[in-house]
C-alpha cells in the first residue's frame, strides 16, 4: 500500500478532466459490444495499454487510463467501474463482468488527514470476476481464479480457486473440462 501523489498531479488532474468528457461523449451512441477498435484506440490515446485483442463494452468506465493495461482477449463489461487511481492489469483472457466495481484506492482511516492509498490490482490470465462483485485494492486474482457474482473480494485468491460472498471465501477449485 502507498501513498498516492502523482495520479493527483496538476497535468494528472488535467487529462483526467479531459477523459471524462471524452470518454463518454464519443462512447455513448456504440452499441454495447460494437466499436472495440475505437474504444481501445481511444483508450491508448489517453495512455492505455492495450491489446488488439481486447474488448471494452460501451458503458465501462475507466478512472485513468494511463494505470490500465488490458492483455489479448480480456474485457471489461458493460457498467464495470475501474477505479484505478492506481494500475490495474488483466492479463490474457480475462473477464471483469457487468457492473463489476474495481476499487484501487482508499483513505488511511487512522490518519487524521485520511490521505489517500493505493495498491495495483491484478486480475490473473483467464480469470474471471463476476457481475456485481468488488475487487478491492491489492488484491490478485490468480490464473483462472473465480470471484463469484457480487462477492467482495479483499484479499488474493489463488490460481484456479473460486471464491464468493461477504467476505469472499473459497467455494471450490475451479476445474477446466474439456468439450464433447
Amino acid at each position: 500500500m502507498k501513498e498516492d501523489r502523482a495520479s493527483h498531479s496538476a497535468p494528472c488532474q488535467f487529462v483526467r478532466i479531459v477523459w471524462s468528457v471524452a470518454w463518454p461523449a464519443l462512447t455513448w451512441f456504440l452499441p454495447r459490444s460494437v466499436g472495440s477498435g475505437w474504444k481501445r484506440w481511444l483508450l491508448r490515446l489517453f495512455g492505455a495499454q492495450v491489446h488488439p485483442t481486447a474488448v471494452v463494452y460501451t458503458g465501462a468506465k475507466i478512472y485513468y487510463p494511463a494505470n490500465l493495461r488490458m492483455d489479448a482477449r480480456s474485457c471489461l463489461a458493460t457498467g464495470v467501474d475501474c477505479y484505478n487511481v492506481d494500475k490495474v492489469v488483466l492479463c490474457e483472457g480475462s473477464t471483469v463482468s457487468q457492473d463489476a466495481y474495481l476499487c484501487t484506492a482508499s483513505h488511511d482511516i487512522s490518519d487524521p488527514a485520511h490521505r489517500l492509498v493505493t495498491a495495483p490490482i491484478c486480475i490473473g490470465a483467464r480469470a474471471w470476476v463476476g457481475a456485481r462483485a468488488f475487487v478491492g485494492m491489492g488484491v490478485t486474482l490468480g490464473e483462472g481464479a473465480v470471484a463469484g457474482a457480487m462477492s467482495v473480494v479483499t484479499r488474493d485468491v489463488a490460481p484456479w480457486t473460486v471464491v464468493a460472498g461477504n467476505p469472499a471465501t473459497e467455494i471450490k477449485r475451479r476445474v477446466l473440462t474439456a468439450k464433447t
